[in-house]
């Protein structure tokens, strides 16, 4: 996916092999773990045709190697997440500059690195939406509200397993944006067949959403999902309240930046093993009480960091000016 995005952007794109060694079995550990060694003389190369003046990281395994193969290039790191995970810690050693999302992750940071709080970055075209627009984009009325629901690109299987359950109920009263992800996109034609004509036309599933997001974002009155990084940033820009669903079978971070949102008031959350019992009444007792959605909305809000791209990107031109400087 990000080979697709990035040269759909216009960029050059060049994939390096990597794999995680934090949390696989031994049995993957040392295939993984050459995967690193591989991807670390390829980094080298291209490192070397390219001579970057700086090298930007946001994360995940294959920046490791990446990292130690230009160790001598003045770095900068965006942690998306409250908690860095691994990979992160370990490239934030090697950094000039951190960039974090809130300052609630300062205290994952010792030893006097600088941290910068930038907040999270949107891109443009999902801010620059209006809500009536973002709903004639989406075929969308004013009759009734609209839940959105999503689990990440690839999806989130019990999620949407937990809304095609109550979703004639919801439908009753709601209209609902679905990104299923790849996952269970091949289930979706059999949900609609189950559908009522007059819920069909209420229900509006998608494989995916990139252009588009913006629309779907700005069009919800509350959205369910999981608790990924983009949740601190995109959600906050729109004033949307959220149900969270923390992924369960990883480390910590999603639960930490649910918590995040919950204590500010603009999220409420569920455990991925509660969403058969509690995803309805949760809904249904929020969409029935616009007060307390309209105090998450504007707790939410207040969160927002609509220029945390400009403060990334100046410190990324920043670390890039003082090696000029040094090398002149």
């Amino acid at each position: 996916m990000e080979a697709l995005l990035v040269t759909k952007a216009g960029i050059s794109f060049e994939a390096i092999p990597a794999a995680g060694v934090h949390g696989v079995g031994l049995k993957a550990l040392p295939k993984n773990s050459i995967d690193l060694i591989k991807g670390f003389f390829v980094a080298r190369k291209i490192i070397q045709r390219f001579t970057p003046d700086v090298m930007f990281f946001t994360g995940g395994y294959v920046g490791v190697p990446v990292a130690l193969a230009g160790w001598k290039v003045p770095k900068v790191a965006y942690v998306p997440d409250i908690e860095p995970a691994l990979a992160l810690k370990v490239i934030g050693l090697t950094v000039d500059v951190t960039a974090v999302t809130t300052e609630e992750s300062r205290k994952y940071y010792r030893g006097g690195r600088k941290v910068v709080v930038s907040g999270y970055p949107t891109r443009p075209g999902i801010r620059n939406v209006e809500k009536q627009s973002g709903k004639e984009t989406l075929n969308l009325h004013d009759e009734k509200p609209v839940v959105l629901v999503f689990g990440g690109s690839r999806g989130a299987r019990s999620i949407n397993f937990a809304l095609w359950k109550i979703l004639d109920q919801l439908l009753d009263r709601t209209q609902v944006l679905h990104i299923t992800g790849r996952l269970d996109w091949d289930r979706v034609e059999e949900v609609k067949r189950s559908l009522s004509e007059d819920h069909i036309k209420d229900y509006h599933a998608f494989l995916y959403l990139h252009d588009e997001m913006g629309a779907a974002l700005a069009s919800a009155d509350l959205v369910v999902s999981r608790a990924g990084a983009a949740t601190l940033g995109e959600y906050p820009i729109f004033g949307l309240p959220a149900i969270l669903v923390p992924y369960p079978h990883a480390w910590r971070y999603q639960k930490v930046n649910a918590d995040h949102l919950c204590r500010l008031g603009a999220a409420t959350q569920i455990r991925d093993d509660e969403l058969d019992a509690l995803l309805l009444p949760t809904l249904l007792g929020l969409l029935q009480d616009p007060g307390r959605l309209q105090k998450m909305g504007e707790a939410a809000r207040m969160a927002a960091t609509p220029s945390a791209s400009r403060v990334i990107a100046s410190e990324i031109e920043r670390v890039a000016d003082l090696k000029g400087s040094v090398d002149g």
